[in-house]
């Protein structure tokens, strides 16, 4: 797997990003349209302290925009075609920046094995594992079908253009990272608490680390309160002495 050797993230707009590419902690979440992602992010996010991208939502903002290529990535949406690489990396790269966070679970993308490596060479960011929720397409359909989001892309003729897509284009990027043994494959037909019971333990030592900073937070409030504590009462020492 190609590596950029930058120690930080030089290229496009993560330039003056205040964190090293090295250390932000970033999971990629596939499974087909429907698979319950969006739903197991919300759980992640709230239990250990991620910032949930979805590259779907941030394009489906963009579209609604009115913009040039807010146009044109809603006419690519409608047909169910995979929107540029560029374009989604870009939208990627100015929403991790706004978040100013280190740990980012990246819904729905890379959507193709172009995404991947466009992502890749231009933030220089290794995933650090990727969840698949494996679904069977029958059940995706009932759901996407049952869900009534009011969303433009939630119809019969769309939502098979959208499996056709992911199954042509995002299952070789799984393939692609199973060979790095970097895919934990999740049985995504069980109920949403069942589902995250075997998330749950993947994310483990994101939970330490945000104790650990949370604990370090709380011992550096506690020096400065002391010391602001120590310097007044001084001052009160001083000030009774010069009566």
């Amino acid at each position: 797997m190609e590596k950029v050797e930058s120690g930080s993230v030089e290229n496009g707009t993560l330039a003056d990003f205040q964190i090293p590419a090295k250390k932000l902690n970033v999971v990629f979440v596939l499974g087909g349209p429907g698979s319950g992602k969006g739903t197991q992010c919300t759980k992640i996010v709230e239990a250990f302290g991620f910032v949930h991208l979805s590259a779907g939502d941030l394009l489906r903002a963009e579209a609604k925009s009115g913009s040039e290529s807010g146009i044109m990535i809603d006419n690519m949406m409608k047909e169910g075609k995979i929107v540029p690489a560029e374009v989604t990396v870009k939208l990627l790269e100015k929403a991790m920046k706004k978040s100013n966070n280190d740990k980012f679970l990246i819904d729905g993308f890379p959507r193709s094995l172009d995404n991947r490596e466009l992502f890749d060479s231009v933030t220089g960011i290794e995933p650090r594992f990727i969840l698949f929720f494996d679904c069977p397409k029958e059940e995706m359909e009932r759901r996407l079908l049952g869900r009534n989001q009011g969303r433009d892309d939630d119809n019969e003729d769309t939502i098979r253009k959208r499996f056709k897509t992911f199954i042509e284009t995002s299952l070789p990027v799984v393939k692609f990272y199973e060979e790095f043994d970097k895919v934990h494959k999740i049985d995504a037909t069980r109920t949403v608490d069942e589902v995250f019971s075997s998330i749950e333990p993947l994310f483990q030592e994101f939970k330490r680390v945000r104790l650990l900073s949370l604990t370090t937070s709380f011992f550096r409030s506690l020096v400065t309160t002391i010391s602001l504590c120590y310097v007044i009462c001084s001052m009160f020492v001083f000030a009774i002495h010069l009566l």
